[in-house]
């Protein structure tokens, strides 16, 4: 589905940061004056157009909040969060030694932070203690009632963020009433960049050290906890609900099957091209970003490695541990996971449900990026459901 450029990475992250106006996360105006300004696959020029706007409307957001205004500074401290995050997403090069990455990075989740602080029920940051270290979080809550309520325990994906999973799916859930513990694990958003944690297979080991925290919270329904995981978080979670048996209800948004089985055959398409890997970095904006961002994230140096270290993330001999009910969801257009929902429902042996969304009704992409209402409005209906049952 092609959203402003032809490129199709440059198209997909467009429309990724256009959908959060659905949780004011963005101004669709914002968003097209912004691109208009990128020419194809330019990567500088989309950070510093992209840096250039959510600096604007962090100006605006932090007059309001000067004069009093508190529902205009948290909105727009919201979409400069969702901007400054969108400016850095291509700076996968060298992180670690790219100061404009890190103010960027530092630039979202400041201004998230003090947007949460303005929510009509402020977030609570939160440190999960996680092994000898902690993970950083939020708990979102429906309201300050201090009732116990079902709590979705969510985080994203390869290159999700914390303060994205706001508008990702915590809004949407606290419009329904449940509470949400959203949370950053090994490899994802300042884990990596200020912890030098990396993703890991055995996710498992994260999510349980969540768990344990949500149920010391008297706001949390200890009977109706929720895990939810986006993009590689659809193998992440399913992975950890094979071990961790106190979820009960796990949504895979969406499902992935082998992530492994992506990598491999991306290092393969590249060993069969004059110049291999390099030229098609050189030439494919996506599969670029796919290998830099994973040898930030995994910890690894080049793509020999990043195939060797992703051997262990599938869930082939795993997914018939899963014992709650699980909805799997899929993509008509996926770009990354084709097929890979599908194969991983197949697998289950949990009650279980497929929802396939489409391109016809504008939802077919990877995560139904562009269609944020429906993916909630399925998804929550379905634990809706569950729990009422």
């Amino acid at each position: 589905m092609k959203f402003l450029y032809d490129d199709e990475s440059f198209s997909f992250e467009a429309l990724r940061a256009a959908g959060y106006a659905a949780y004011g996360g963005a101004d669709l105006g914002e968003v097209l004056v912004t691109c208009r300004q990128i020419p194809e696959v330019d990567e500088e020029a989309w950070s510093v157009r992209w840096a250039a706007t959510a600096a604007r409307i962090e100006r605006i957001g932090r007059g309001a909040l000067a004069a009093g205004h508190r529902v205009s500074a948290r909105e727009a401290l919201l979409r400069a969060s969702n901007y400054y995050r969108t400016a850095d997403f291509y700076r996968r090069e060298n992180p670690a030694a790219d100061a404009e990455s890190a103010r960027l990075a530092k630039g979202s989740q400041q201004t998230f932070a003090d947007a949460a602080a303005l929510l009509d029920t402020p977030a609570r940051a939160l440190r999960i203690p996680y092994e000898d270290t902690t993970l950083p979080g939020y708990l979102f809550l429906a309201d300050d009632s201090g009732t116990p309520r079902p709590t979705v325990l969510y985080h994203g994906g390869y290159d999700s963020t914390l303060e994205e999973n706001y508008l990702a799916l915590a809004a949407g859930a606290l419009r329904r009433g449940y509470h949400v513990i959203a949370f950053d694990g090994p490899g994802q958003g300042s884990t990596v960049r200020d912890q030098g944690l990396h993703f890991r297979p055995d996710w498992e080991a994260v999510v349980t050290p969540v768990v344990d925290f949500a149920l010391t919270l008297p706001e949390v329904d200890a009977e109706r906890l929720v895990l939810v995981g986006t993009s590689l978080g659809g193998y992440l979670a399913a992975r950890a609900a094979a071990f961790e048996h106190r979820i009960a209800a796990c949504v895979l948004h969406d499902g992935v099957y082998d992530f492994h089985e992506v990598v491999a055959a991306t290092a393969g398409r590249a060993a069969s091209m004059p110049g291999g890997m390099e030229a098609l970095m050189a030439q494919n904006t996506k599969v670029r970003w796919l290998v830099r961002n994973g040898r930030w994230t995994l910890g690894v140096s080049d793509i020999d490695e990043l195939v060797k270290a992703t051997e262990a993330y599938t869930m082939a001999g795993v997914a018939d541990r899963i014992t709650c009910p699980t909805l799997v969801l899929e993509a008509e257009n996926d770009q990354f996971f084709k097929g890979q929902p599908r194969r991983l429902f197949d697998e289950l042996t949990c009650q279980k449900e497929l929802i396939s969304f489409r391109e016809d009704e504008g939802a077919g992409e990877h995560c139904h990026e562009g269609a944020l209402s429906l993916f909630h409005q399925r998804t929550f209906d379905w634990l809706d459901t569950e729990f009422a049952g």
